[in-house]
Parts: structure tokens; C-alpha cells; sequence
């Protein structure tokens, strides 16, 4: 899609470069050069030269330049939405090109977060690659949810009670977590309920749980932590307890579970994928080494 038509208003149609036209989406989207030079793979000085000379073909000014980024004007907006429009169009052909594709070979893209790469799922990327060595395999190691509707990765491993309404998936497992900490900590506690205990807590959460306030009143939160790398990391050094899922503490060495917690119910792990690709050979050879895998380790995961 080298170049099409373009109309702005009635009777006036312009040459405009699909690269540009992407790029003023992407600008719009995200208000910056830098957040739509990222979103692109390109440089932000790319971005610029690509949003001048399309507003120099088509004789508007797309965007006012302000200090804290880049405000479009009615004709980026237009220009945004119908780009929008074609970007769809574009990635279901894609998609639906790679579904049909046969071969056990070329680039398959997957996604899962960095903690389920690095302490479950490496040995079976390993196996996929023994098994099926012609394809490029891709991971992407992430917590963000990647948008596969436009291709920004062919399949996902996803840790959520609500994996998309809009794609195809398995559940894997279902998952807990629990309570770990170091032995010195574990030796603390068994000292009885009187204890005084340091808790290490993920910044999303507000408080330690009532039966940790009731069970242990001596307890207190002295870390939060927006990170669960960092608060496994913290766990293992011995700044204190942590809730964990209950994979990544019998993972962690030095770690040991401890009763301040009982075990609860934690999200599931799902694999998903867009429904144009699900039945496709690269993605159907990945699914039938993941699958398999994960659920022969299914009681990593819950208590």
C-alpha cells in the first residue's frame, strides 16, 4: 500500500503516504513524538518529518504545537479515524494470511509476563524450538496486554479471570498465592502470634488483610513495592513477608510459605489468541507444546 487518494472535503483528493497517514494516527493517539515514535518502532525525528510533509501535501496544518505535545485540529482527527479504519482493514488481511499460512516456519510473536518466562515456561519455549526449529520465535516478556487484534503479538500467555471477549483461548490452570518469607521470618513466626512481623506489600493494596491484623496484631507494612520482580527480590533478602502467587514463592530460593496467609484464590492463567489465527500451523504448534506443559505443572501453581 504504497500511496492512495485521500479526499479532505468534496472534490479535493491529495496523494498521501500510508506511513504518514499512520504516523498522524499514532500522534493523535498519544499527544507526543517520543510516545508515537515508540508506538511506531521509529525515531521521533521520523515522526516529525512524516506529519510535515503530509501536512505540506495536503496543504493543512494537522496539529498545533504546544509545549506539553501536540493538539490536533479537526483534519487530524478525520485523517485519524479513517487511517484507524484502514489499520483494521490491514490487520485482519494480515492476520487471516497468516492463518492460512502452512509452513512450520517464519516468525511467530508471543507474549507473557517476564515472572512466568523466567520461572515456568522457559523449559518449554526450549522444547518448542527443539521441536520446531524453522520457526523465529519471538517473546515478548511483559505484564502490559498486548493488543493482538492489531498483531502486536500472534499469541498470549495471560494471567487474568477475564482474558478478551474477543479472542480464542484455553484456561491453563488456575492459580493461588500465599504467604512466603525467609526461615529466619518462618522461625519468628513460630514463635506465636505475638511476634512482631515486617510485611512487604504491593503498592496496589491498601492494608494487610484482616486475618493478618487479626491472626498476627504485632504486624506491620514497613515496603510497598508497584513491582513483584522487586518484592520477590525484597522476600529473598529478608526485609519480610510477602504475598506472593503461589508459583513464584516455591520458585524463589530462600523462600519458604508461611501460615500469616492461607492460601487464596489468584487469577487464572490463560492462553489466548485472536480467532483468525488460533487454528493457524505456527500458532497451533506452539499451543500444542504450551498446553501440555503447563498443565503437567499445574500444581506449581495452586496450594
Amino acid at each position: 500500500m504504497c500511496a492512495f487518494a485521500f479526499a479532505l472535503c468534496e472534490n479535493v483528493q491529495m496523494d498521501a503516504h500510508w506511513d504518514d497517514l499512520k504516523t498522524a494516527l499514532a500522534l493523535v493517539r498519544h499527544g507526543t513524538l517520543s510516545g508515537a515514535a515508540d508506538a511506531l518502532g521509529v525515531t521521533y525525528t521520523t515522526v516529525s518529518r512524516r506529519i510535515s510533509r503530509l501536512e505540506e501535501s495536503l496543504g493543512q496544518v494537522l496539529f498545533e504545537r504546544l509545549a506539553d505535545g501536540y493538539r490536533p485540529t479537526d483534519a487530524a482527527q478525520l485523517i485519524a479515524a479513517k487511517a484507524a479504519e484502514m489499520e483494521v482493514s490491514q490487520d485482519s488481511l494480515f492476520r487471516q494470511l497468516s492463518a492460512q499460512d502452512g509452513r512450520l516456519s517464519g516468525k511467530l510473536t508471543v507474549t507473557a509476563p517476564q515472572l512466568l518466562i523466567a520461572h515456568v515456561i522457559a523449559p518449554a519455549l526450549r522444547i518448542f524450538r527443539e521441536k520446531y526449529p524453522l520457526i523465529d520465535l519471538h517473546v515478548l516478556a511483559t505484564n502490559d496486554r498486548l493488543d493482538l487484534s492489531r498483531r502486536e503479538a500472534d499469541v498470549a500467555i495471560r494471567v487474568s479471570n477475564a482474558p478478551g471477549d474477543s479472542l480464542k483461548g484455553l484456561r491453563l490452570t488456575g492459580q493461588d498465592s500465599a504467604s512466603f518469607a525467609t526461615q529466619e521470618w518462618a522461625d519468628r513466626i513460630a514463635e506465636g502470634p505475638d511476634a512482631p512481623l515486617d510485611w512487604i506489600l504491593f503498592s496496589g493494596h491498601s492494608d494487610l488483610p484482616k486475618t493478618v491484623r487479626e491472626g498476627w496484631p504485632n504486624s506491620k507494612v514497613c515496603y510497598r513495592f508497584d513491582d513483584m520482580i522487586a518484592i520477590g527480590g525484597a522476600a529473598q533478602e529478608g526485609l519480610g513477608i510477602a504475598r506472593m502467587p503461589m508459583f513464584l514463592g516455591r520458585k524463589l530460593q530462600g523462600l519458604v510459605q508461611v501460615p500469616c496467609i492461607p492460601p487464596q484464590t489468584y487469577a487464572d492463567l490463560w492462553l489466548v489468541a485472536h480467532a483468525d489465527v488460533w487454528a493457524g500451523s505456527r500458532v497451533s504448534a506452539f499451543r500444542d507444546v504450551i498446553v501440555p506443559y503447563l498443565r503437567e505443572h499445574r500444581a506449581l501453581f495452586v496450594a
